[in-house]
């Protein structure tokens, strides 16, 4: 993979799945046939990342299962296209490839989804230590992995570790895992959660920060909503308040938030640098209809954190 403006590799291991989004036009009727429009796009929060660090220019490896499916071939025909590296993948034969089936109702709120991810459970530790050679870049781990994976790649991985908690439910799955991380990116919720302070006022938003970096993160970017994000390191904080943005869809923000964290410290930027680029990466990607908006790149973000 060539070496792009000669930032180091990062390696993403998460999911990627193929999301089904169905929006009716008009109040749904339950348990009847409701005319809307029906698209399909590929998601998963770990390809996101990797997706986003591609417009980044970081080269990228996407460490994840694929099934035997046609579906499969979506991911691999995108991935190709985006410059992803997917030939260390795990190909499942008899798997079918993560899928994510969503229905909204006509105020575009979603009233109910099936996730079919049990294809993630196959990223056992076994596969990662297969994959020992490449884990030498900055890794991204995303909490869709079950827990004895991202045990395994704490405890084994010598590069810096960037990790997603992804949701409360699968933040759980970090309890005490958090030793050897370099970045933690959490939201409020997984920030009480994973450091025991519940976040009341800037009093305890500090202890909750100091608390994490206490059981070894190194860099904590604590997602506050509407109120910013609240950086931590040993002896530093910061408070980044979020960039302005026309909203048109929340769902990337988080990822496009990790993957410029990922660029920054591959960069050498220092945390407000690296907050206020990634406060600036989460605003591009709301922008978008897409999860993905096609124009995040380093200028873009290096103007809109400037202003």
């Amino acid at each position: 993979m060539s070496n792009e403006k000669n930032l180091p590799y990062a390696v993403v291991c998460g999911g990627v799945n193929i999301d089904i989004g169905a929006h009716s036009f008009a109040p749904l009727r339950d348990r009847d046939s409701n005319p809307g429009r029906v698209e399909l796009s590929l998601g998963g929060v770990g390809r996101n990342i990797a997706h986003n660090m591609r417009l980044l220019g970081v080269p990228t490896y996407l460490l994840t299962a694929v099934g035997g499916d046609s579906r499969a071939s979506q991911v691999e025909e995108s991935c190709k296209e985006l410059g992803i590296d997917l030939s260390h993948a795990l190909r499942v034969p008899d798997g079918r490839t993560s899928t994510y089936v969503f229905v909204g109702d006509s105020d575009g709120d979603m009233a109910v989804a099936v996730s079919d991810m049990e294809i993630c459970e196959k990223l056992t530790p076994d596969y990662f230590a297969s994959q020992k050679e490449l884990l030498d870049g900055a890794v991204v781990v995303d909490a869709n992995l079950p827990r004895k994976s991202i045990a395994y790649l704490v405890e084994h991985c010598a590069a810096p570790l960037f990790v997603d908690p992804v949701s409360t439910v699968k933040a759980e799955k970090l309890q005490g895992l958090l030793s050897h991380v370099h970045t933690l990116k959490p939201n409020r919720i997984e920030a009480e959660l994973l450091s025991g302070v519940k976040i009341t006022d800037n009093a305890t938003l500090h202890q909750a920060a100091q608390a994490l970096l206490d059981q070894g993160v190194q860099r904590v970017f604590l997602s506050l909503g509407g109120d910013g994000v609240f950086a931590a390191q040993q002896g530093e904080t910061h408070l980044e308040p979020i960039c302005k943005a026309e909203l048109r869809n929340a769902t990337g923000a988080g990822d496009a938030m990790m993957a410029s964290l990922v660029w920054s410290f591959l960069a050498g930027r220092d945390l407000a640098e690296s907050c206020a680029a990634g406060t600036a990466a989460a605003a591009i990607a709301v922008e978008s209809e897409e999860t993905i908006n096609p124009s995040m790149s380093v200028e873009t973000v290096l103007a809109r954190a400037a202003k």
